[in-house]
């Protein structure tokens, strides 16, 4: 990722890099020393999922970095914050998380009420407003489009890995994308070797999913926003190879 969030800084092509950092630690939450690392390559902000509990130093770690933001609709007195504000070289920028209900484990409370809640208190002031939406179903991702066209700059969704192509700015002027994909080894089962998926498939048995390893590439997209009205005007998918 470095490689190329640091070369669109350098072209001009990114003023904010968003990165979700959920599966860095071998594809169960993040540590400490991985966030510095995604930092030092070009991330501003580091957003969560459903592992956010996975390592041990979870809470330790989002109470003390304001840079990495779990999702907004865990339960109320979980640590750390579900959004945060950064500023841009056009100025300050939101950046917030939600994670959905619909086939995913971990136990939370509802996204949509959640997200209105915070709209009501932070929108409406004209500045960028980016919503990471981690999330399986893609009904819910899509029903939440239409829950938040108008009121964010962006709505993407991430937790499948696999990246979509129904990118597109919505009629009030959201940039909307049903899952932005994987940066990691895309030759293999999103993201773990085929030789240790398929006999799970086969058996039904559990089996220890390894991390696959080449043809590692970057998934994402660019969002450009119009400064005036926060608004998005452009959103195109990404995809480079990291060797």
């Amino acid at each position: 990722m470095a490689q190329v969030a640091t070369r669109w800084k350098a072209e001009g092509r990114a003023d904010l890099v968003i990165a979700n950092a959920e599966n860095a630690a071998g594809g169960r939450g993040l540590t400490a020393p991985l966030a510095e690392e995604l930092f030092a390559g070009g991330a501003d902000i580091l957003t969560m999922g459903d592992h956010v509990w996975d390592q041990k130093e979870a809470g330790t770690l989002y109470n003390r970095e304001s840079r990495i933001v779990r999702p907004l609709n865990v339960a109320p007195g979980c640590p750390g914050h579900g959004w945060t504000m950064v500023q841009t070289p056009a100025g300050p920028a939101y950046v917030v998380q939600l994670i959905g209900r619909v086939f995913m484990k971990l136990q939370v409370d509802c996204p949509f009420r959640a997200i209105d809640e915070w709209l009501k208190r932070y929108g409406g002031k004209g500045q960028p407003i980016f919503v990471d939406f981690h999330a399986e179903a893609t009904s819910e991702k899509i029903a939440m489009a239409h829950f938040l066209d108008g009121r964010v700059t962006a709505l993407v969704g991430t937790h499948t890995h696999v990246q979509t192509a129904d990118e597109a700015i919505w009629p009030k002027g959201m940039a909307y994308l049903s899952d932005l994909g994987m940066t990691g080894p895309c030759a293999s089962v999103i993201g773990r070797t085929a030789e240790t998926i398929l006999p799970h498939f086969l058996t039904g048995m559990p089996t220890k999913f390894e991390i696959a390893s080449g043809d590692v590439r970057l998934h994402g997209a660019l969002v450009t926003v119009d400064d005036t009205t926060g608004r998005a005007v452009r959103i195109k998918r990404v995809e480079e190879s990291l060797g």
